[in-house]
């Protein structure tokens, strides 16, 4: 019986016929044949990383098949969570798409096919570093502390331990503004960085900072405890500027001139800070207590009374408030402990228009510039200083 052996068949036979032809050359030297043809070997799995040190849960999983295609993967955590992940167009790529958490241990296991060599498994642990300790990424102002913003604004991040690898710590903090502004961050000591452009924000920008600091080493065994991200809207400029030579203060909105007040700012023995201070907070009242920065009774310059219409322009007690006691020398004289002395009337109008963000310029003080610490004195430090990062970096 003759079987017909079709085109496949043919061709097989064409291929043996072949060989044979070679093989019974002698005078041709004999040539190494691979024990299978390419597209009939095994796929293989290669895990990455794979039994090795503890990585950082940043760090994804990345399974490839060579010489086949993906047909399952699994990561699994010893608590039975699954871990999510991704598979590339051409199925040959998985990438874990999830952080992972701290000090823990995930089983791998995946499956590759072949369509002419079959399929094949391998499996793999993967563990992730125990951190010496954590720390937390306080962003300032905080994501909920007003609506909208001055042009004034400081963002700071504020960790909770000392973080002795800054560069690593200032490339996990992401500052999008939209339209775009440029800016830098600067190291006001080991656990506090600000971010400010060169001049002050545009009215009308969008700023959104993200602290991707989870899974990241800060340095000495510091890990990022958990990503921080908040939007702020900056609105209008509102920009005062209050002379303490000319006794008035002078507010402007995007530049324009609205209002001209008498002021009274800190005497000759209590000046008010000079340059660029920014309103952190606003209050109906605050108790001022001179004890709080070391003046306490029975010196008799000590203090301890409740003010009205506050708007803090610093972390050094300087307010802009109420002070129906010094009217008479309001617009001549400077009598103040060294916050800005308004008259009711003029500090009610500014605690309803002012806003965390905005900007009081102080000059002619006879005071020492506003510290580079305080909460937004950011703007005392000249840019070309500012962008090499602060200082011992």
């Amino acid at each position: 019986m003759t079987r017909t052996l079709g085109r496949f068949g043919a061709a097989l036979a064409a291929v043996s016929a072949a060989v044979s032809v070679v093989a019974g050359c002698s005078d041709l030297p004999a040539r190494k044949v691979d024990s299978a043809p390419p597209l009939l070997q095994k796929p293989s799995i290669s895990i990455s990383p794979d039994n090795g040190g503890p990585i950082a849960p940043r760090q994804p999983i990345v399974v490839k098949a060579d010489r086949g295609t993906l047909a399952a993967v699994a990561v699994t955590a010893e608590s039975g969570k699954s871990i999510a992940g991704a598979l590339s167009p051409d199925q040959a790529t998985w990438t874990s798409t999830e952080p992972l958490a701290y000090g823990a241990g995930y089983q791998v296991s995946a499956d590759a096919i072949s369509l002419t060599a079959g399929r094949v498994r391998r499996t793999a642990q993967v563990n992730t570093v125990t951190p010496r300790t954590q720390t937390f990424a306080e962003l300032v102002p905080g994501p909920d502390a007003a609506d909208s913003y001055g042009v004034g604004t400081v963002i700071g991040v504020r960790f909770d331990e000392n973080i002795t690898d800054r560069a690593a710590a200032t490339r996990a903090l992401e500052v999008v503004s939209n339209p775009p502004q440029p800016g830098a961050w600067y190291w006001m000591d080991d656990r506090t960085a600000r971010y400010r452009p060169e001049r002050f924000w545009q009215p009308g920008t969008t700023v959104t900072v993200h602290a991707n600091v989870y899974g990241v080493h800060l340095g000495d065994g510091v890990y990022g405890q958990e990503d921080r991200a908040a939007t702020y809207r900056i609105h209008d400029a509102w920009i005062a500027k209050a002379d303490g030579g000319s006794h008035q203060m002078q507010i402007f909105r995007n530049g324009q001139l609205v209002s001209t007040m008498p002021i009274s700012l800190g005497s000759p023995s209590n000046p008010t800070h000079l340059g660029t201070h920014v309103v952190s907070s606003k209050s109906q009242s605050t108790l001022m207590d001179s004890c709080t920065f070391g003046l306490c009774p029975p010196n008799p310059g000590a203090y301890k009374q409740t003010v009205y219409l506050t708007v803090r322009i610093s972390d050094d007690g300087e307010y802009t408030h109420s002070a129906p006691w010094s009217v008479g020398q309001q617009g001549s004289t400077n009598v103040s402990h060294g916050c800005v002395n308004l008259s009711p009337a003029n500090a009610q109008w500014m605690l309803d228009t002012f806003g965390v963000g905005d900007v009081i310029e102080v000059v002619n003080s006879g005071g020492t510039p506003l510290p580079v610490w305080d909460t937004y004195g950011g703007w005392m430090v000249p840019w070309a200083e500012w962008v090499k990062g602060g200082p011992t970096t």
